[in-house]
């Protein structure tokens, strides 16, 4: 078999990057390790970006969004017991859409199919090969057969734990990562949620997070010990623990109810370095993995897809390779921005074990100043809606 791009990976970044490509009349194959059930079987988070909204609908692929997402003009910050709104559409004319990444993930399959997109599932062994040269390809193994696929080029859409970024030679990869020293303690249930806008909480207790994916679904957070075991949490210790830290407002609406999945997710910041190599183009998170506090992960996939299909685009209706040569330098520009932003949410709104009493009151000090400097808000504001591709 023969096709132009190869894309590792049916994950959100793989389909869009696919869908744009055949609506460009690029051809292009998708493959996949894992069948297409248990991809739509995965619970992401949902906070899109105008540029991720926009891109949908490039795709073709955003009109369920616009039907059923929750379009946010803002976010509260909680401490000191109290809720201060960080107002984002006053402060920038932007806002964000809540909507669950495994209904976008869906539209885009159906998307793909409805235009008879190819995609190749429970593939196993695949591989990228010869992608420093002129002439690359993908192996992969079905129903026991091993199966070729030639390209002109390699997109590894394949995630943090993909075979994409482990292809490449370690003499070619520069990484950096910082783990921290805590997790997310989070629940999905069939309840309201407690604010019709998403509530990040800073306590003495810990960090709590109260989210959403829908008007009847909630999606809750506590900060906890990298240890710890969700068994250790029936729902009733969960709820409790979440309205110690929340403004009592908030605490006393809270509609609870039976939790339908339970998880402790670690956090980390981690970037390799570049993000092409040859043919092979990594995105998202095969390139990429920032704390979920400031909602990036999957924006910044989405703007690696938006760099490299304009330098396709361009490479194919052009001729020129300017744009896929420029494609690492652009991607890299916005992720470590997007890290930064991360970063420093995650640091403002946790608690550290090694804090000490200075590094509270300081964390303290940034909370206040934030919320009562309109420059300072409108900077969050800025980065939290999304920065331009």
């Amino acid at each position: 078999m023969r096709t132009k791009v190869a894309i590792i990976g049916s994950g959100p970044s793989g389909l869009l990057l696919g869908q744009l490509l055949t609506n460009a009349g690029i051809d292009n194959v998708i493959l996949d390790r894992v069948s297409k059930d248990y991809i739509l079987g995965r619970v992401r988070a949902g906070v899109l970006e105008e540029g991720m909204a926009g891109m949908l609908d490039r795709a073709g692929a955003g009109a369920r969004m616009h039907k059923e997402g929750l379009p946010h003009d803002g976010f509260s910050l909680a401490f000191d017991g109290r809720d201060h709104r960080i107002d984002l559409f006053g402060l920038t004319g932007k806002r964000v859409t809540v909507y669950g990444q495994t209904e976008l993930t869906h539209d885009l399959m159906d998307r793909r199919e409805a235009m008879s997109g190819l995609s190749i599932y429970e593939a196993a062994n695949v591989t990228p090969h010869n992608f420093e040269g002129g002439k690359p390809y993908v192996t992969y193994e079905k129903d026991g057969v091993t199966h070729r696929i030639d390209c002109d080029f390699i997109a590894g859409c394949d995630g943090y734990h993909g075979v994409s970024r482990k292809s490449v030679p370690e003499s070619a990869l520069q990484t950096f990562e910082r783990i921290y020293p805590f997790g997310w303690l989070g629940i999905l249930a069939e309840v309201p949620p407690v604010s019709h806008e998403l509530i990040y909480a800073n306590h003495p207790r810990g960090f709590a997070l109260c989210s959403m994916r829908s008007e009847t679904r909630s999606r809750y957070y506590i900060q906890c010990a990298l240890d710890e075991k969700t068994e250790n949490w029936p729902d009733d210790r969960f709820y409790d623990e979440l309205r110690r830290r929340l403004p009592a407002e908030h605490a006393e609406r809270m509609v609870t109810g039976p939790s339908f999945e339970k998880s402790i997710a670690p956090l980390r910041s981690f970037v390799a370095e570049p993000m092409r190599f040859g043919r092979l183009f990594l995105v998202g998170d095969a390139a990429h993995i920032v704390p979920p506090t400031g909602a990036k992960g999957l924006n910044l996939a989405a703007s690696d897809v938006y760099y490299l299909f304009e330098g396709l685009q361009e490479f194919y209706g052009e001729k020129s390779a300017a744009g896929i040569d420029a494609y690492s330098a652009r991607a890299l520009k916005r992720v470590w921005r997007a890290v930064r932003f991360s970063w420093s949410m995650t640091t403002m709104m946790h608690r550290f074990p090694d804090t000490g009493e200075f590094g509270q009151k300081i964390q303290e000090a940034e909370l206040d100043y934030l919320v009562s400097s309109k420059a300072a808000s409108t900077a969050l504001a800025e980065n939290y809606v999304g920065l331009p591709y």
